[in-house]
């Protein structure tokens, strides 16, 4: 009996991106799965052909994100941030308590487990408190953001790829994009999680330098030099 074949796979329906996994099995027919996880399933027979499959998953794209989102409505949600001593903060992937304390000086800082504000405000003044953390927030993944693009950089060293211009823009349903003029954009959200899941949206972003498309040749290439990327990427979208 030949083995099952797994691949990872991307299929644009409209404005929405389809991450799926293939397997390719012994079997006579075709079944498209939407997990409670929100992960998509196309199993289909060894030998079905890539068009076969495309056509199948666009048949039933309007039924897959309904899906999604039925299931999305189970999954916990991170609780809205109050910016008020006591709530927890993500920085690389740790979570941190926050202590906000009045004080004549400004400053956001790390110690031990705890995520220090200092504001010569009122600690009730949270709006206060949010901008100063978005601040430090966005220094942070200035700084550690170009440090990971410059470990990434050498795995494409036979692409001969000049290093992007990188620009931390927020963007509602998306990690990172590579644009048609070669710049990378990175969401600041970012810097909440750990360096490997950076190092995958950043490493995915530098194979649209090599091939624009979500084709076959894109995923293998990004296989290639990040072996068991998704696990970031689910990681990512669990953490965040």
């Amino acid at each position: 009996m030949p083995e099952t074949r797994q691949e990872q796979l991307r299929l644009a329906y409209g404005n929405t991106e389809l991450d799926y996994t293939l397997l390719r099995a012994n079997r006579k027919t075709l079944a498209v799965e939407v997990h409670p996880d929100l992960s998509i399933v196309v199993k289909a027979p060894q030998e079905t052909e890539f068009p076969i499959i495309e056509k199948a998953l666009l048949n039933k794209a309007r039924w897959i994100v309904k899906q999604q989102a039925f299931f999305e409505t189970f999954l916990p949600q991170t609780p809205p941030r109050e910016y008020v001593s006591g709530e927890t903060h993500l920085y690389l992937g740790k979570r941190y308590i926050l202590h906000v304390k009045e004080s004549e000086a400004i400053s956001v800082k790390l110690s031990g487990g705890y995520l220090q504000v200092n504001t010569n405000r009122k600690k009730s003044d949270t709006q206060f408190v949010k901008r100063l953390l978005a601040q430090w927030y966005k220094s942070h993944a200035e700084r550690v953001f170009t440090k990971r693009l410059n470990l990434c950089l050498p795995l494409f060293k036979k692409y001969d790829l000049t290093i992007p211009a990188l620009e931390i823009r927020r963007m509602p349903k998306r990690w990172g994009s590579y644009t048609p003029k070669g710049k990378i954009l990175l969401n600041p959200e970012l810097i909440k999680a750990p360096t490997k899941c950076i190092d995958y949206v950043l490493i995915h972003e530098l194979c649209h330098a090599v091939y624009p498309n979500h084709n076959k040749k894109f995923y293998q290439l990004q296989e290639a030099l990040n072996p068991g990327w998704d696990k970031w990427k689910i990681s990512l979208e669990r953490l965040i």
